[in-house]
């Protein structure tokens, strides 16, 4: 069923080189980084958006209220699945609609819940307690909410479709998943790649963002964006390093995530990649934040919601219809 509805912080120097901006012949509008953290703060000021509790409701109704200010359209697509452990999980995919009549069009997504359990906090007492998911669902929200204010702004010749994942995070503990199986995680993007909210949707290509905002993040060629799009991984890294954001997007492959884009190659078929953010140095490869209670607004860095939102800017207004 589809329903339709028709901060301020002192800035540091980005690396950005301008000599090497000037190869990316693309007129773009100034993407906000101020707007970003704020719209990142705003959704974790409703506390932890673990669905089945009110502030995940109450911020499903900011995001709808927020991305109708920019959308042509924005649909909803609710969504009743339960959960590893039988729970019944009530959310909704969230869908902004830009440029409807064009035939061309771009997928923009990341995920809006956040993740009931800090089952990787360094104090096993806060592991059955909700994170904040500051990075891990609401810094990519907040990025793409930026990217919609900018195409109400100045339209791009592409059509593109924004799409914020519920149910996402919800999967089993980190000390249970031996008792479980089926795939438990990414709920909202399995429902929506089997029933899109266009029949028989397509876009040239889909770019998910999570974890984008963490301080002097990086973010490697992840393993299913390289074995489904290495074209467009190519693409948007190649774009980054013109830009001068090198030091963010690097040059090195690594291992598969599961995450909402699998779903998207595998079911739609719509080639599409994962900004998401690698560290080396922890054993599972994401932030050392991850999936803890310190996944709050302390670890959010303007700079690194400004550079993946102009690397993504850039590939939406370098497309043409």
């Amino acid at each position: 069923m589809i329903l339709f509805l028709s901060c301020n912080q002192s800035p540091k120097q980005t690396d950005t080189n301008p000599s090497t901006q000037k190869q990316v012949s693309v007129s773009l509008p100034a993407f906000d980084r101020d707007s970003a953290y704020c719209f990142v703060e705003k959704q974790v000021a409703f506390g932890p958006r673990v669905p089945n509790t009110k502030p995940h409701k109450d911020c499903g109704q900011f995001l709808i209220n927020t991305l109708a200010m920019y959308a042509d359209t924005v649909l909803l697509q609710p969504l009743s699945i339960k959960a590893y452990n039988g729970t019944m999980l009530h959310g909704q995919n969230i869908i902004g609609v830009f440029n409807p009549n064009a035939h061309k069009r771009v997928l923009l997504c990341a995920h809006w819940d956040s993740r009931p359990y800090a089952d990787h906090d360094p104090d096993p007492t806060n592991h059955r307690t909700p994170i904040d998911g500051a990075n891990d669902g609401a810094s990519g929200v907040g990025v793409l909410l930026e990217i919609a204010r900018q195409l109400r702004i100045k339209s791009p010749q592409t059509g593109v479709d924004i799409i914020f994942f519920d149910l996402e995070d919800y999967g089993e503990p980190n000390n249970e998943r031996h008792l479980y199986g089926g795939e438990n995680w990414c709920l909202g993007s399995q429902a929506w790649a089997k029933t899109p909210h266009t029949k028989n949707y397509r876009a040239k290509y889909g770019i998910l963002l999570d974890m984008v905002g963490g301080i002097n993040a990086q973010f490697a060629k992840e393993g299913f964006s390289y074995q489904y799009a290495p074209d467009i991984v190519d693409k948007i890294w190649n774009r980054a390093n013109m830009l001068g954001f090198a030091l963010y997007f690097q040059n090195k492959e690594t291992n598969p995530v599961l995450d909402d884009h699998f779903y998207i190659n595998k079911i739609r078929n719509i080639p599409t990649i994962n900004i998401i953010e690698y560290d080396p140095l922890t054993e599972h490869g994401f932030s050392k934040h991850w999936h803890t209670l310190n996944d709050n607004m302390n670890n959010i860095d303007k700079e690194t919601l400004h550079a993946v939102g102009v690397v993504v800017l850039s590939a939406v207004y370098g497309e043409r219809e």
